[in-house]
């Protein structure tokens, strides 16, 4: 689950300082965006983390607990927002004796993470609901090598003019007295801050995500993600079990594929 709030500083069962070292960037074999110390490892893949603990003790235990809490910190003492990573939508798995591999469910999940770890200061991975931290890792150089990560994993983006293509994917029918077609898609490589295209009947416009519900901190039950259309339009994503839903205004479009 998402979310996007402040708060005091976190007080961890086990304290643990930000790791200071250089973010660097690898193409080869796979394309990664990389920070180690000397006893921990964090490591961007395409479409996954790999997170290396200072101990294998701490790599049994997110296995055993499916769950890992990405908490990303604005400064030393400020949370921004967080990730919890476990059963629902992700994967965990101990790979290459050593490491946990998270694998994400929705690409949009993963590409929420990558954008916090971009902007933020410092990424705190630790138990999911509990203050006891598993690493702390500081994310001066982030934004260069997960622009990197994302050139060479992506394929190029789309881009806004009068002959954009609708997305093709999930389908929003409904509305009642306003019927409208929606469909989304969020892109994986944007150019700039416009990093989703919405199509309306089959007319596209370049959008914002956002996730933080405009800044409340407790999100409407089964938000996902709000789309900020550059024509002043706001679409609001919903899943309710096996509902996926829009709201656009005062009406409601639901899944129609």
């Amino acid at each position: 689950m998402k979310s996007t709030f402040l708060s005091a500083c976190l007080m961890f069962c086990i304290s643990a300082a930000p790791a200071f070292a250089e973010w660097g960037f690898s193409d080869s074999p796979s394309p990664n965006a990389f920070i180690q110390t000397n006893n921990m490892t964090l490591e961007l893949q395409c479409d996954r983390i790999r997170f290396a603990p200072a101990g294998y003790q701490d790599s049994e235990t997110m296995i055993q607990e499916q769950g890992l809490s990405i908490r990303f910190m604005e400064d030393g003492a400020t949370e921004a927002g967080s990730f919890q990573a476990g059963q629902g939508n992700a994967t965990l798995q101990i790979v290459d004796n050593y490491p946990v591999e998270v694998v994400f469910q929705d690409a949009a999940d993963y590409q929420f993470v990558l954008d916090q770890i971009a902007a933020n200061a410092a990424i705190n991975l630790s138990m999911t609901d509990q203050d006891v931290s598993y690493g702390v890792f500081d994310l001066k150089g982030s934004s260069k090598a997960i622009k990197s990560l994302r050139s060479s994993c992506g394929s190029a983006p789309q881009t806004a003019s009068s002959t954009m293509e609708a997305p093709e994917g999930v389908v929003f029918c409904g509305g009642g007295q306003v019927q409208r077609q929606i469909e989304y898609l969020i892109l994986d490589n944007p150019k700039d801050e416009w990093d989703a295209i919405v199509t309306v009947n089959g007319e596209a416009t370049r959008a914002l995500t956002a996730y933080s519900y405009f800044g409340n901190a407790l999100p409407p039950q089964g938000f996902v993600v709000a789309l900020l259309g550059e024509d002043q339009s706001e679409f609001l994503v919903f899943k309710d079990g096996s509902r996926n839903y829009i709201e656009l205004g005062d009406y409601q479009y639901d899944q129609c594929n």
